[in-house]
C-alpha cells in the first residue's frame, strides 16, 4: 500500500492577510520602540538616590594603600571592647551634571522603593562644580566628627573648649578684606559667641548696623568692625556677614574618625555614639546591630539629613533590627518603613542612648518615641 501519491493533488491553504488593527498594532510597537530608543540617549534633569555602603562605626576602615584601621581610634585615653554594630548609612547618588541617567533608569527607579528621583539642582546646585561640591561635603564630614567627638566627650562629663573659626568666603562677602579664613571669634557688641546661631542672632539684631567682633588672628587678639548685608533666603530677609563657620573645640584627648571616600554630615550622631562606646565598659548596644543616621551638634542635638528612606533600606541589607532617625525626618519614614524594622524618633544624643539602653537591657522598647507617635 503506496503511503505517498506522487500524482495527489494538494490544494494550498489560502494566505492569510494582517487585519488593519494587527497592522496598526505593529506600527505602534515599533514606533513606541524607537522612541523608547531616542529616550535612552536624552539628557534628564533628575539623578537617582539609591542605599549606599554601611559602616560599622566599631569596626574598621580601609585606607587609601588598601590597609585597614579602626574607624574611630582614640589616643591619649583608656578604651574597652566594643561588639555587634552601631551602623552609619549612606546614600549613593547615580548621575550628575555631565552624565544624567536615561529616562529608561528614571523609569526603574521609579518604581524600586529602595531608590528615589530627585531634581538635579537639590543635588548639584547650578553654577557648582564637582570638585566644589566635594570640597564642602568633605568640610561637613570633618565638621560633624569634631561636632560628633564633642557631643560625646560632654556627655561623658570631659570639659571642651569651643571656639568659632572662620573658614571661608561667600561671593561678594560683607567681610572680605575684613576677616581671614582662621580668624576665631571670640565676640560679637560685647557678647562672647560659641557658635554660629549665637553669632547670627546678635547680626541679625542690630538690624543692619556694623557689628563689633573681637578675633583672635595668630595668636593675637584685635577689634574688627563688620557692616553685614541684606539677604533673602527662603522668601525672608536676613543680614549676613558672609563667612561659612566651623567650630574647634580643645579636647582633653584625641579622637581620631578614619573614613575615606564619604562626605556631608550626616554621621555625626552615629560617631558620637561610637565614640562613646569605645570610651566606656560593656556594650552600649549588647551586642546587637543597630543603625542609625542625623547630624549632631556639639551640645548633642540631632537634626535631620537626606534620604532618610534610602538608608532604612540600607540598614535593611545590613541585617540591623533596630534604626534610629531624627525626628525632624519622622514625616518621610511614616509608610515608609521597610520589612521588620523598629525606627525610633531621636531628638538629642539622650534619646538615642535610652533606645541603646533598653536594646542592650533586652527591656521593652514599646514606651521609646516612634516615628509613628
Amino acid at each position: 500500500m503506496a503511503l505517498f501519491d506522487d500524482d495527489a493533488y494538494v490544494p494550498q491553504a489560502p494566505e492569510r492577510r494582517m487585519s488593519r488593527g494587527m497592522i496598526a498594532g505593529t506600527w505602534a510597537l515599533a514606533v513606541a520602540m524607537v522612541v523608547l530608543l531616542a529616550l535612552t540617549f536624552l539628557p534628564t534633569s533628575y539623578v537617582i538616590q539609591r542605599p549606599g555602603p554601611v559602616y560599622n562605626t566599631l569596626g574598621s576602615a580601609n585606607t587609601a594603600d588598601g590597609g585597614e584601621v579602626p574607624l574611630i581610634s582614640v589616643e591619649g585615653a583608656e578604651t574597652h571592647p566594643t561588639a555587634g554594630a552601631l551602623d552609619l548609612l549612606t546614600v549613593q547618588v547615580v548621575g550628575n551634571r555631565e552624565r544624567t541617567p536615561s529616562w529608561f533608569e528614571l523609569a526603574l527607579a521609579w518604581f524600586d522603593p529602595s531608590r528615589a528621583v530627585v531634581p538635579i539642582e537639590s543635588v548639584f546646585p547650578e553654577g557648582q562644580s564637582l570638585q566644589e561640591r566635594s570640597e564642602e561635603s568633605t568640610a561637613l564630614m570633618v565638621d560633624s566628627q569634631k561636632e560628633a567627638t564633642a557631643a560625646a566627650l560632654t556627655e561623658l562629663g570631659y570639659e571642651v573648649d569651643p571656639h568659632l573659626t572662620v573658614y571661608s568666603f561667600v561671593d561678594d562677602s560683607a567681610a572680605a578684606g575684613i576677616l581671614e579664613e582662621g580668624d576665631v571669634i571670640l565676640a560679637a557688641d560685647g557678647t562672647v559667641v560659641e557658635d554660629a546661631d549665637t553669632l547670627r542672632s546678635i547680626v541679625n539684631d542690630g538690624a543692619g548696623d556694623p557689628v563689633a567682633l573681637s578675633i583672635e588672628r595668630d595668636g593675637e587678639q584685635r577689634d574688627v568692625e563688620v557692616e553685614p548685608r541684606s539677604a533673602e533666603i527662603n522668601g525672608e530677609e536676613t543680614l549676613l556677614l558672609g563667612i561659612t563657620l566651623m567650630t574647634d573645640y580643645e579636647f582633653p584627648f584625641d579622637v581620631t574618625i578614619q573614613l575615606d571616600n564619604v562626605g556631608g554630615p550626616s554621621a555625626g550622631m552615629m560617631f558620637a555614639l561610637g565614640i562613646i562606646d569605645v570610651l566606656t565598659p560593656g556594650e552600649l548596644n549588647g551586642g546587637e546591630v543597630v543603625a542609625g543616621t542625623g547630624t549632631i551638634s556639639g551640645s548633642g542635638d540631632v537634626g535631620p539629613i537626606g534620604g532618610i528612606r534610602q538608608k532604612m533600606w540600607g540598614a535593611v541589607e545590613s541585617d540591623a533590627t533596630w534604626f534610629l532617625a531624627p525626628a525632624d525626618n519622622c514625616d518621610e519614614v511614616v509608610g515608609h518603613v521597610p520589612g521588620e524594622l523598629q525606627v525610633f524618633s531621636i531628638e538629642t544624643l539622650e534619646d538615642a542612648l535610652a533606645v541603646l539602653d533598653a536594646v542592650a537591657e533586652g527591656g521593652d522598647t514599646s514606651a521609646l518615641p516612634t516615628c509613628e507617635d
